[in-house]
């Protein structure tokens, strides 16, 4: 699965996510300090799953309506590990994404919700 690892994604989950396959793009190792804007605009060019603990992209896409990706995960739990963060994530990755795609994804310790993207008119 492709995905775009925002700036606060650990490089161990990072690495850990690709010895499992995936595509990580890392904005910690290509355009770190780039804004969101920038990092929106990059998982929509390159239809890539945004994975963030950040949590303002809700308003970035829902309420100022910026570029809208694949879909994005938010991590809204703090992690004991990069392992731990990877294991609660997995699930989500399995049949390339097709869980995720087209939403935008809370992700709790221990449930999940998934809310649908707003189609993008750019």
């Amino acid at each position: 699965m492709k995905l775009l690892a925002n700036e606060n994604i650990p490089m161990g989950m990072v690495r850990l996510l690709r010895d499992m396959g995936h595509d990580v793009l890392a904005i910690v190792e290509t355009t770190p300090g780039v804004t969101d804007v920038v990092v929106l605009e990059l998982a929509r060019r390159e239809q890539r799953t945004l994975l963030t603990f950040d949590r303002d992209y809700g308003e970035l896409i829902y309420l100022k309506r910026l570029p809208v990706p694949l879909s994005v995960i938010y991590l809204r739990f703090i992690p004991t590990s990069p392992e731990d963060a990877v294991q609660q994530v997995a699930p989500l990755l399995a049949d390339d994404g097709k869980l995720v795609q087209g939403y935008f994804v809370v992700m709790d310790r221990d449930s999940y919700r998934r809310r649908p993207l707003p189609v993008d008119v750019v």
